[in-house]
């Protein structure tokens, strides 16, 4: 059985042998292209010897019925590999009928194409082919959760490599974690994240299950995602957690989205999470500006060059009359007037908004701005109606040189202060809606939790005393000095 740290030290090695022939940012679609392909060969080989020795026949055994999935005769690995010449040609064959031959892989190898001898030479491809026959991974080999574990840490590797570009599509697993933990769903229950980039998101509720001892197979997974090449890392990504049954489509969540009851009635789930793009410029303001037509605009439509309180209000309209959403935000969401102000209102005005939790500065790959998470809730408990609790989570972090970073304290910390729902000092406060009102729907943290240190009381009496008692000491300690001067003859008279 291979370690964690075995597999993400060979993953990174196939990163090693394209390093310097393609950008860093293009890794991750060739390198998580084969390690799917690799993977879902040596399962069905493992299947496969599993059914021959239950039935003794070879075509029961190679049934596709019997398999999660069908790969065709002739395009699995090793009939690729047996290729010297023109093997970015056979790699391709092989991915376009997989695709071909199971509904749901359709698209999976969207942006990996090998046939292009420039990049990938005959020999580099040669190199990757047998950097991956390492390691055989099939189930018995390596956990479906243990590789999807280090998959994901190669794509928090290439955000970090490949900077902004990176950062487009995956938020810091902390963060995720805190929203998960907020939210935190249950059996059965739809979570859906309407923006979910590589799946993490998604990934970190099944987590939250399976660390609390629910059913995680009992949750029912759905997504949409913009970037055709991130949709197909998110969709190998939750296949190698085991996971084939999410529902996530492809397209522009503002725009069109594809989650629909009826053809213009948005689909409602018990979870929503996301982390948007922040403050996005082209976000479908044509679309909405003669009204959405799918009824998401009912606070009003948001400025042309910020699209943060679109996705709200999609996400908004997206919740059952008894779910919860949890979604990154920039700060600016909080006190921006004009538009953004009159919708920050109507969300107030209809008590949807549960807390806000500031983050520390720095935490997102690309960006140093200060973000906050929202928890809305159509469903408040009676004793949180009317209310808004503020928490400065804005020390709470790990400086890092280049990024600062949560750590599981500082993440229990907050989810704690979330789920106690109580004033502390400097730290977090209920704030009735009349006073937020009193400052225009202005939600700025600061504003609510005061974080000045404490002036320290002085007791004047006491200070008078102790002032006196110095001065005593004083007058004595000098007329023995002066006692000294003169028994050494320095009579200063």
């Amino acid at each position: 059985m291979l370690t964690l740290q075995q597999l993400e030290s060979h993953l990174w090695g196939a990163a090693d042998i394209l390093r310097g022939k393609i950008d860093s940012s293009d890794y991750k679609h060739y390198i998580f292209g084969l390690l799917f392909f690799k993977r879902i060969c040596d399962v069905w080989e493992e299947e496969y010897e599993e059914r021959l020795a239950q039935y003794n026949d070879k075509d029961i055994a190679a049934d596709p019925d019997e398999h999660r999935f069908h790969i065709p005769e002739g395009a699995f690995w090793n009939d690729v590999h047996k290729h010297t010449t023109n093997i970015g040609e056979h790699l391709n064959a092989a991915f376009h009928a997989i695709e071909d031959a199971n509904q749901r892989l359709q698209g999976i190898f969207q942006d990996v194409d090998f046939n292009n001898k420039e990049r990938f030479p005959d020999a580099t491809l040669e190199l990757l082919l047998q950097h991956f026959e390492k390691h055989r991974l099939r189930n018995i080999d390596v956990e479906p959760d243990m590789l999807g574990n280090a998959y994901e840490y190669l794509i928090a590797q290439f955000a970090d490599d490949a900077g902004k570009k990176g950062g487009e599509f995956y938020t810091p697993k902390m963060v995720v974690r805190l929203i998960v933990e907020c939210l935190q769903p249950e059996n059965n229950m739809s979570i859906y994240d309407p923006t979910c980039g590589s799946g993490g998101m998604l990934l970190e509720s099944v987590h939250y299950m399976e660390r609390n001892g629910l059913n995680p197979k009992s949750a029912h997974l759905y997504g949409q995602e913009i970037n055709l090449n991130t949709w197909a890392i998110c969709k190998m990504n939750l296949f190698l957690h085991g996971i084939d049954d999410a529902e996530v489509l492809k397209g522009d969540t503002l725009r069109n989205p594809r989650h629909l009851q009826g053809s213009k009635s948005i689909k409602r789930f018990d979870r929503v999470l996301a982390n948007p793009p922040f403050s996005l410029k082209s976000w479908g303001l044509e679309v909405w500006d003669a009204g959405d037509p799918y009824s998401r605009d009912k606070y009003g439509c948001p400025p042309k060059s910020y699209g943060d309180l679109a996705f709200v209000q999609h996400m908004i309209a997206s919740l059952k009359p008894d779910g919860k959403l949890g979604v990154v935000l920039p700060h600016g969401i909080l006190f921006r007037g004009g538009a953004e102000g009159r919708i920050r209102e109507g969300i107030l005005k209809d008590d949807l908004i549960e807390a806000i939790i500031g983050l520390a500065p720095n935490l997102f790959y690309g960006t140093g701005i200060p973000a906050c998470v929202i928890i809305i809730n159509r469903d408040k408990p009676a004793d949180r109606r009317g209310k808004v609790l503020f928490i400065h989570g804005a020390e709470e972090m790990v400086p890092g040189k280049n990024q600062n970073s949560l750590s599981d304290e500082n993440v229990v910390r907050l989810v704690e202060a979330f789920k106690a729902y109580r004033d502390e000092d400097r730290f977090s406060r209920i704030v009735d809606l009349e006073e937020i009102e009193g400052n225009d729907w202005n939600l700025n943290i600061a504003r609510y939790v005061d974080t000045t240190e404490p002036e320290e009381q002085i007791d004047v009496a006491e200070e008078y005393r102790k002032l006196k008692e110095l001065t005593a000491k004083r007058i004595e300690a000098e007329a023995k000095m002066e006692a000294y001067l003169k028994e050494l003859g320095y009579d200063r008279s």
